[in-house]
């Protein structure tokens, strides 16, 4: 079963931008490829966090993506 997008960054569906780009930031530190290179998870769990966050960020895409998954 895939997660979804509030899933993977560990944020309410109805939390606000900031809570957003600090879940962002929070988990981009701790998978991202240049940080960690001993294991390859941390940089498939990095492109989730980071296409999450694309999504969730942008009004737009955010409201396209809660009204149509």
């Amino acid at each position: 079963m895939t997660k979804s997008y509030y899933e993977v960054l560990g944020i309410s569906k109805n939390s606000d931008k900031k809570n957003i780009v600090s879940a962002f930031r929070k988990l981009a530190r701790k998978f991202h490829p240049d940080v960690n290179k001993k294991n390859s998870y941390n940089e498939q769990k990095f492109k989730e966090i980071n296409q999450a966050y694309q999504v969730l960020s942008d009004d737009k895409s955010r409201k396209d993506y809660d009204e149509f998954g």
